[in-house]
């Protein structure tokens, strides 16, 4: 039976998914949502021309939400910064640490603690966008029709609503991760960066209608991606296998046999999230540094244009730090140790213990250096493409990876849920009696 008949048939998978994506279509409607006291279409025009620089990669992960300012102009990036602060802070501060060895309950109070670091964060970046915004024109015509928003000040109102557009969008992720499918926070993101392509190809047709752009370019940077894609692929469902054995009495006799398993370890152990805290860490310092004319920032701001080579240094390195750190902080080799002598399991040649979870331990950093490259080659090179092959537009290896890891971790989700409701209509009904052992 195939995937989809297994899905049409299975209620409660068909209904996690279709709550999935009622949630991503409200987030959607949001996005057209404009910003009270905004002019829209002179914002629209306004940032299509800073398309090249930290807005524009801004906007992508919006799902163009900056670009029309609507109420979710912020998106989810305020919640990830803040996550990635207190995921540092827990790995320095004793009392963060503790807390998060005190299981569910300490886990739920960081948790907490996240959410208000988002609406601080919020707070933050809305009354610098909102400064930035009242002070810019286009075309000789001001973004914002009036310095009142009734009789609330322009800056209030801005900050207001895109702190609540904010948290009503983390909210939304948290809805997505406990009752549909997948994670929430990268769907969100996922949606956003598909939602793009429609009027990417749009743009790409028109040109090569006008003549801007070259058809064998064109074709050139098509079979680009299908290669990246299939690199992505290909490297996302790869696994370092260790073998493991478990010895056990054989029936009947005393002697022991041996069974082998493995431990599959992923190639690209973190996944997606190393890009996705490393350009939202990025694109803090770098929206605050758009709303000042301090000669220092003017420079630093165009240092951290997406295509510049200080952002595309900072960039990697960041992918490289979260690539470990993040391995560092959802892995524990000694637990891993630990459970395998418990279960009488061992690795071939290498000594229960501390041995075995220094093993495990090097295996992962020699996987941590290939994901890595890995990662950071992805996310870098359709950037030197689109600058040295003179592509009119932007085209983000950033944005390929999430939306081929995020679909292919979605999917391993929903084949490993039909999986378990299987096993489960297996059991379901069956009796399992205990045998009574006579000595």
């Amino acid at each position: 039976m195939s995937g989809v008949q297994n899905i049409v048939i299975n209620p409660e998978l068909r209904k996690r998914i279709f709550f999935t994506i009622i949630v991503l279509i409200i987030y959607r409607i949001g996005v057209h949502i404009p910003t009270p006291g905004v002019d829209t279409a002179q914002v629209i025009k306004y940032f299509q021309e800073q398309s090249g620089n930290i807005f524009g990669l801004f906007n992508t992960f919006t799902g163009g939400a900056l670009e029309q300012f609507s109420i979710f102009a912020l998106g989810i990036m305020p919640y990830i910064s803040s996550s990635i602060i207190f995921q540092l802070l827990t790995a320095v501060i004793p009392a963060l640490e503790s807390l998060k060895k005190d299981g569910a309950t300490g886990q739920k109070k960081i948790n907490q603690y996240t959410r208000y670091g988002t609406i601080v964060l919020a707070i933050i970046q809305g009354y610098g966008i909102s400064t930035f915004l009242k002070s810019q024109a286009y075309n000789n015509m001001p973004l914002v029709h009036s310095p009142m928003v009734g009789v609330i000040p322009f800056e209030v109102m801005t900050i207001i609503t895109l702190t609540a557009g904010t948290c009503f969008i983390m909210w939304l992720g948290e809805q997505i991760t406990e009752r549909g499918i997948g994670n929430g926070v990268s769907l969100i993101i996922f949606s956003g960066i598909v939602a793009g392509i429609p009027s990417g190809t749009s743009q790409l047709l028109s040109l090569i209608s006008k003549g801007q752009l070259l058809t064998v370019v064109a074709l050139a940077i098509l079979f680009f991606m299908v290669i990246v894609i299939g690199a992505i692929v290909f490297l996302e469902t790869g696994q370092r296998r260790i073998p493991i054995q478990h010895s056990q009495r054989a029936p009947g006799r005393n002697n022991m046999s041996q069974q082998t398993s493995y431990l599959p370890l992923k190639l690209n152990f973190s996944g997606v999230i190393p890009p996705i805290f490393a350009s939202s860490l990025l694109m803090f310092p770098a929206t605050l540094s758009q709303f000042t004319e301090a000669g220092w920032l003017v420079a630093m701001r165009d240092s951290l244009a997406p295509s510049g080579p200080i952002y595309n240094i900072l960039f990697v390195a960041l992918i490289v730090f979260f690539c470990f750190f993040y391995t560092e902080v959802v892995f524990n080799p000694n637990d891993v140790s630990e459970n395998l002598k418990k279960s009488g399991g061992f690795i071939p040649g290498i000594r229960s213990g501390k041995a075995t979870s220094d093993y495990i331990m090097s295996v992962l950093n020699r996987i941590n250096v290939g994901g890595a490259i890995y990662i950071s080659a992805i996310c870098i090179l359709p950037t030197i493409v689109q600058r040295y092959a003179g592509v009119p537009f932007y085209f983000g290896g950033t944005s390929l990876l999430i939306v081929v890891g995020v679909a292919l971790d979605t999917t391993q989700q929903i084949q490993s849920y039909l999986i378990s409701q299987k096993y489960e209509a297996f059991l379901k009904g069956t009796k399992i009696r205990g045998r009574r052992v006579q000595y």
